[in-house]
């Protein structure tokens, strides 16, 4: 075939690829939209399937991403997570290795045309099952964006799909789901969802630390447990946790404390001086501090800000931001 035939048939092949790409994305938008037609995140009946629409911009709220997949069907999200700020839309995936706390906002989103992602929980069973008999090869990073292919894609249609029939769903839904975990393992970020099952791997031993520090947020850190626990020496420990997650142990366990009392702030009314000590704070004036810290606001302005009914006679602050706490799930 002569050069220029064979260039002409691979620029056809590369619009038709990119055409079918765009209408399968389209797909999946529109399968998000009808399931989730309100705004808001839930979970689905298919296991660590969730979806969550946003008709608004929202300002940075915080969040804690599990080991998941993100893809988005429409709109833009910006997060910074593990100390790098990170950009996904419909042409991009964002994966996370482990459970990290996390500031998200949604950047593009509007009533005609919504946010509207779907998350997936990537299952260590699944992933170990998939990668039995391989070496990891190394994740450099606990979290990354990737461009979608379009057998991801693909697969994440015909997930949402079977949220059509509950009968189709209790029968096909591990099969697909172990497709979508295969998609992964086999696109551009699969060293880090390989990482996420392989025992001897920098993210699978940190996320052990993790889960203790989630479980027991509340009482004394104890750096010799937790660096037994991952099988390493204090100090490559403590190297290796920053490394992974942008923050210490202790910061890590703060933050933690920090998100349950914000939570206990606004879902249950629980006055600032008692969600401190709730959590573990011995201090309100640390509480405070650290509060302020993060968030932005102490305690009492934050809480005033984001619910506005709960504000004293009189308050007078700045303009209501858009950022919920259940809008930034993923």
């Amino acid at each position: 075939m002569p050069i220029e035939r064979r260039c002409d048939s691979l620029a056809r092949s590369s619009k038709r690829a990119i055409f079918r790409l765009v209408q399968q994305i389209q797909d999946l938008a529109a399968l998000i939209a009808r399931h989730q037609p309100q705004d808001g995140a839930r979970e689905t009946m298919l296991p660590g399937v969730g979806l969550i629409r946003l008709s608004e911009r929202s300002e940075r709220a915080d969040t804690t991403y599990p080991p998941s997949c993100c893809l988005i069907g429409q709109g833009r999200k910006n997060v910074r997570i593990a100390g790098r700020d990170l950009v996904y839309d419909p042409g991009h995936y964002l994966v996370v290795g482990l459970e990290l706390p996390a500031l998200g906002a949604v950047v593009e989103a509007s009533r005609e045309e919504p946010y509207l992602c779907l998350k997936v929980e990537l299952d260590r069973a699944v992933i170990s099952d998939l990668v039995a008999g391989r070496d990891a090869p190394p994740a450099p990073h606990a979290t990354a964006v990737a461009e979608v292919t379009p057998s991801l894609v693909d697969t994440a249609v015909r997930l949402v799909r079977l949220l059509d029939d509950p009968d189709e769903a209790a029968a096909l839904a591990p099969l697909v789901l172990r497709e979508f975990h295969y998609r992964l393992l086999n696109g551009p970020q699969g060293a880090l969802v390989h990482a996420i099952a392989a025992p001897g791997s920098r993210v699978s031993r940190i996320a052990k630390a993790v889960d203790h520090l989630t479980r027991h947020f509340r009482d004394e850190l104890d750096m010799g447990e937790l660096a037994a626990l991952t099988g390493m020496r204090r100090s490559s420990f403590f190297a290796h946790f920053r490394a992974v997650t942008a923050m210490t142990p202790l910061q890590y366990r703060t933050r933690l404390r920090l998100q349950e009392a914000r939570r206990l702030m606004l879902a249950e009314g629980v006055l600032a001086r008692e969600a401190g000590f709730a959590v573990g704070f011995n201090s309100p004036s640390q509480f405070s501090r650290e509060y302020a810290r993060t968030f932005g606001r102490p305690p009492k302005a934050d809480v005033a800000r984001l619910m506005p009914e709960r504000r004293p006679a009189g308050w007078c602050g700045e303009r209501d931001g858009l950022g919920r706490r259940g809008d930034v799930t993923v």
